[in-house]
Order: C-alpha cells, then sequence, then structure tokens
C-alpha cells in the first residue's frame, strides 16, 4: 500500500510518501514540503498548496491519504490556517476518489515511538529509523508527514480488518432454516 501523509501548514506544510504494510518493511518513497509565502492572500496560498498537492498525488499515485487531525491551539490564527490547508488536502484526495484518515497528534506519536507524548526529536528519530535513512528527514514538517503515512499504513490495516470481521460476524446466517411444524393441539380433544 502507498500512503500520502500530510502535515498540514500554509507556510509550509509536510508531504511524505511511503511504501508498505503492516508487518513489513517500510520504503520511503519521497518527502518533501509545500511552501507558499507568508505575506500572500489567503487565497492565492490555498491555491498554491492545491496545485502542490495536486502534483505530489499524480507523481506519486497513493492509495490513500493521511492527513493530521486539527487540534485546539492557543493561536486561533494558526489553527485556522492549519485546517485549511488540511482541507485543501482532503478535497485533493476526494477528487481522486481516494481514501482520507484523519490522525490526531497523539495517536501519530503513538504508532511511531509507543508514546503518545513524545516530543519532535523522538518521532524524526523513529521515522528515520523505520525507514532505515541515513539521514533524519528535514524540516521536522516533512518527517511529520512521514509518521503520519507511518500512522495510517499501520493503524490503517488494522482497522481495515477489525472491520472485516466485524462485518463477517454480524453477517446472518447462511444456512437453510427449518420449516415450522404444526404443532398438537393442547385442549385434549
Amino acid at each position: 500500500m502507498r500512503v500520502l501523509g500530510v502535515d498540514p501548514g500554509l507556510t509550509r506544510c509536510g508531504l511524505g510518501v511511503i511504501d508498505g504494510e503492516p508487518g513489513r518493511k517500510l520504503t520511503l518513497v519521497a518527502t518533501g514540503v509545500a511552501s507558499t509565502g507568508a505575506g500572500d492572500e489567503i487565497g492565492t496560498r490555498l491555491l498554491a498548496l492545491e496545485e502542490q498537492i495536486e502534483h505530489w498525488l499524480t507523481e506519486h499515485r497513493p492509495d490513500a491519504v493521511a492527513v493530521e487531525r486539527v487540534f485546539s491551539q492557543h493561536n486561533v490564527r494558526t489553527v485556522m490556517g492549519t485546517a485549511q490547508a488540511g482541507a485543501v488536502a482532503i478535497v485533493c484526495a476526494a477528487r481522486r476518489g481516494l481514501p482520507v484518515a484523519l490522525h490526531t497528534p497523539s495517536e501519530v506519536k503513538a504508532a511511531v515511538t509507543g508514546s503518545g507524548r513524545a516530543d519532535k526529536a523522538q518521532v524524526t528519530q523513529m521515522v528515520t529509523r523505520l525507514l532505515a535513512l541515513a539521514d533524519p528527514p528535514r524540516p521536522a514538517d516533512a518527517a511529520d508527514a512521514l509518521a503520519l503515512a507511518i500512522c495510517h499504513l499501520w493503524r490503517g490495516g488494522a482497522q481495515r480488518r477489525l472491520a472485516a470481521a466485524a462485518a463477517a460476524h454480524s453477517r446472518p446466517a447462511r444456512w437453510p432454516v427449518p420449516a415450522r411444524t404444526a404443532r398438537p393441539s393442547r385442549t385434549g380433544g
């Protein structure tokens, strides 16, 4: 499975593509950052992000897209920009019919490091190790995007298996039901 991870941001939007499956070696396909000018108008910035994400989707042809779920921060302006950038990635994927999953930062940290409270350095170190890279991915946005892709690949596979098992378990039985036979009357007659 090939997954595009997106660490949304207006100025720097981390992008990372990996190949792999749960329990198997992961392979780095590409990583980078989509950038926009901080002084540009919001519409121009969102269009620039769309063009760059569309390019990545065309070039790398992922099977799924994983986007960081926006969580409440103290700076509302930062949250809005992050949410808008994430929405652009979701729309680009939806336009192509690709499944999109949203993962919280703590979910990503837990999947990659084993701790939902890991710091950025620990996440980057584990991404570097898991992908057998000679050097850590830079900037941190690129490492975060790869962590999102890894999280989705590992957790998404488990979620698909659980959903399939639940669906199989909830299906009605497919064997013939015996016909009801008439019961004798108890009126004693």
